[in-house]
């Protein structure tokens, strides 16, 4: 199928663009009022797990907001629910996974056969949503990095440091280790699943890498990433995002991924020099800015893309869309990038 928006694809090739493409990370979700009807009727992992009901909520932002492209609406901790573990998501308190690993016993009780075959309905969502899309928009697929699922496995719920995460690892780090190259495994075999399914691209989020020094991303967090990158990209292009670790950009740069996500903590020019033009840069809208008055928001977004310019460039925000963000601001963020002219 030929797309007729193939903007994002081609920044991550590199190519020159009079402007850059644009979605937003969770574009699919909580700010849309149609999603929140979906929410009322069923609970989250129904949502995921239900191909209709997944590929429903990944084309809404595209009626809605005009996005240059979808991303599936799913979740990082499928992954750890495919390892046999049980996650639970409160609406409004985030995820919870009861039961979680802290010895050999754990990690080798995990399955690690055929996970990436009992996310089929994530493959479903995305064949379904490519179908349906009929060739509008690019189609991004994604999963959590080895490090980021691993805080949650290791803690059983977010937290604002990790600290039983890092400590599993510092007194544990062959376990540690273990389990990273477990997660590794599986997600490789999942995203490239996800590509053979209809995605055009793919991106890997490690939400919680800038919990940790330049040398812990050096030892629990860079080298599965690259290991993903390496496998995947030769099957379709991937985004890393290691959000808040810009001391990683240099490395992630020479890398075999085509794009690099950043947040809002690092400016245009210091991405440029630290990246030498070697990759497309993702980002960096401070997503609170979206509750600026809309002249406000369109001339930020303008100088986002002076400073960035419009090549090896995706215009994004630098994390997830809030609740709170009116639809109009969101619209107003995406309709800044369409109307983007020096």
């Amino acid at each position: 199928m030929i797309l007729q928006n193939d903007l994002l694809l081609r920044a991550l090739k590199g190519e020159e663009l009079s402007r850059p493409p644009v979605w937003m990370m969770r574009q699919a979700g909580r700010y849309l009022p149609d999603y929140i009807k979906l929410r009322n009727q069923y609970d989250f992992f129904t949502r995921v797990q239900t191909p209709e009901l997944a590929c429903a909520i990944t084309l809404q932002p595209v009626d809605q907001v005009g996005v240059d492209a979808a991303i599936i609406f799913s979740d990082i901790l499928v992954i750890p629910q495919a390892m046999g573990m049980t996650v639970t998501m409160e609406e409004g308190k985030g995820p919870l996974l009861p039961e979680v690993i802290k010895n050999q016993a754990d990690v080798d009780a995990l399955h690690t056969d055929n996970a990436a075959a009992r996310l089929d309905y994530v493959m479903n969502a995305l064949s379904l949503t490519k179908k349906e899309l009929n060739g509008r928009v690019p189609l991004i697929g994604f999963a959590g990095a080895p490090w980021t699922l691993l805080c949650y496995m290791v803690e059983g719920k977010g937290s604002k440091t990790f600290d039983k995460a890092k400590q599993f690892c510092l007194t544990q780090p062959e376990l540690a280790h273990q389990l990273l190259q477990k997660i590794t495994d599986i997600t490789i075999d999942y995203l490239i699943a996800q590509v053979a399914a209809g995605a055009d691209t793919v991106q890997v989020f490690d939400s919680w890498s800038g919990m940790l020094s330049p040398a812990d991303f050096k030892r629990f967090a860079q080298p599965y990433l690259m290991q993903i990158s390496d496998a995947v990209s030769k099957h379709a292009p991937v985004i890393l995002f290691p959000k808040g670790s810009w001391y990683a950009m240099q490395d992630i740069s020479n890398s075999s991924a085509s794009g690099i996500g950043i947040d809002w903590t690092v400016t245009p020019q210091l991405a440029r020099e630290l990246t030498d033009n070697n990759i497309t840069i993702q980002g960096n809208f401070d997503p609170s800015h979206l509750l600026a008055p809309i002249p406000q928001i369109k001339k930020e977004v303008k100088e986002m893309i002076d400073a960035f310019g419009t090549t090896r460039y995706i215009a994004n925000l630098g994390h997830g869309i809030m609740p709170n963000i009116p639809v109009d601001h969101a619209k107003a963020f995406v309709d800044a990038v369409k109307e983007y002219a020096k």
